[in-house]
């Protein structure tokens, strides 16, 4: 047992030394390997820092166990024939089903109603164009978790009597009242002045359009001023995970029964809740890193060509050493494993070289994107593992060519 650890040992020792005293030729052999190991990490990061920064922008719209009944709504993509059928067949969401399905949904700890339109916003010289009004009942406000940076969210009673107040989003606060609070002021929309009461907290941008360019008001307000006598879109959340999935199945039955929809007949509405965004963005980043980290991987496989070539290299530097070895008693396999070792730590080197590039690149790349980028063991050990492999690979031609020299032979070359 010590002779064995001794001889590996002395097989690192050897290693070590011989790639001292090439530095510059090992760095130049290792940079495949580190740009392939850093491509594979930071695309990896990437891609996970995609997902985070998607579901995160759309829990800060949707919040937390929140699911949605409309007319139509999908998360993956429709051919032609079947958006056509779906648009024959699917109806409108009334205020009156509604009212049934938020005066009957026992699971339900919320349910609201949601209008949308656009409007331009005036105030003297100041234009606004394409702003989104939304209107909504006052518990859409516990639904989507919203937070407010100033004032207050309109309460049941103002949705009640269709009180002339809104909510406006931070675009509408920096457009209009920059340098001043906005609470207890007006802003018009579509000619009547609408005391505005609360500003909600600034919720970024998402892919480049903005999430802040809108304005809430009663839903009954909404109705009376767009004139709108449907579509409307019912909104429901749970407190306890829990119970989300059999509430979501709670509020599909009831309006299908309010529908009078058989057992057997497709329902003629969408449901839509943010697990199923959140398993629709699992299969896209999957789709992404199942074409973008084999093409990175390719880096790799150049990278163990080089470390091949230069192991080539070196046994032909070190043929006499390598007869001395076994004219001495180095047997074939242990000439092979020295060189073996030798290889597979070039590559282990340029892997840890690897890392801490990629370490400094997702900073920065996260930092000019402005958002996290997450490096996950997954492909920490993927690319490392591969990289060592490929550098057992590409050392095992030259370890053999090292082992089967004739040491009468080789001791004669210097």
């Amino acid at each position: 047992m010590r002779q064995l650890y001794s001889f590996y040992y002395d097989a690192l020792w050897i290693a070590t030394k011989s790639i001292l005293e090439h530095k510059l030729r090992a760095f130049l052999t290792l940079i495949g390997i580190i740009i392939g190991v850093a491509a594979v990490v930071v695309v990896g990061a990437s891609i996970a820092g995609l997902k985070t920064y998607v579901i995160g922008q759309v829990s800060k719209v949707l919040g937390s166990n929140h699911f949605m009944i409309t007319r139509m709504a999908f998360m993956n993509n429709l051919s032609d024939a079947e958006f056509e059928r779906y648009n024959r067949i699917r109806k409108d969401v009334t205020w009156e089903e509604y009212e049934y399905i938020r005066d009957n949904c026992r699971l339900c700890s919320y349910v609201g109603a949601q209008w949308g339109g656009g409007t331009d916003l005036q105030e003297g010289t100041i234009e606004m164009p394409s702003v989104r009004v939304i209107g909504v009942t006052a518990n859409m406000y516990e639904i989507e978790d919203k937070t407010l940076s100033e004032g207050r969210f309109f309460s049941a009673e103002e949705v009640a009597r269709s009180a002339k107040v809104v909510v406006i989003g931070n675009d509408v606060k920096e457009k209009f009242f920059e340098f001043t609070s906005p609470i207890g002021k007006t802003v018009k929309v579509r000619g009547i002045p609408l005391t505005i009461v609360g500003v909600e907290q600034q919720r970024g941008s998402f892919f480049g359009q903005s999430q802040d360019r809108h304005l809430y008001m009663p839903v009954t307000l909404f109705g009376q001023m767009f004139n709108r006598t449907g579509g409307i879109s019912v909104h429901g959340k749970t407190i306890t995970a829990e119970n989300f999935k059999p509430a979501i199945e709670e509020a599909e039955l009831l309006l299908r029964n309010k529908r009078q929809i058989l057992g057997s007949e497709e329902s003629t509405f969408s449901v839509v809740n943010v697990d199923e965004f959140n398993s629709t963005m699992d299969q896209v980043t999957g789709a992404i890193a199942a074409v973008v980290i084999p093409i990175t991987l390719i880096i790799l496989v150049v990278g163990g060509i080089v470390v091949m070539n230069i192991m080539l290299v070196s046994v032909t530097e070190r043929t006499f050493e390598v007869g001395l070895r076994k004219a001495i008693g180095a047997t074939r396999n242990q000439i092979m494993l020295q060189f073996l070792i030798e290889s597979a730590l070039l590559c282990v080197v340029g892997g840890i070289l690897g890392l801490m590039l990629a370490a400094g690149a997702t900073q920065l790349v996260g930092y000019l994107l402005g958002m996290t980028m997450t490096i996950t063991l997954f492909y920490v050990f993927l690319s490392v593992g591969v990289s060592s492999g490929i550098g057992i690979v590409a050392g095992i031609y030259p370890a053999w060519q090292a082992a089967r020299l004739d040491p009468i032979v080789a001791l004669t070359k210097s």
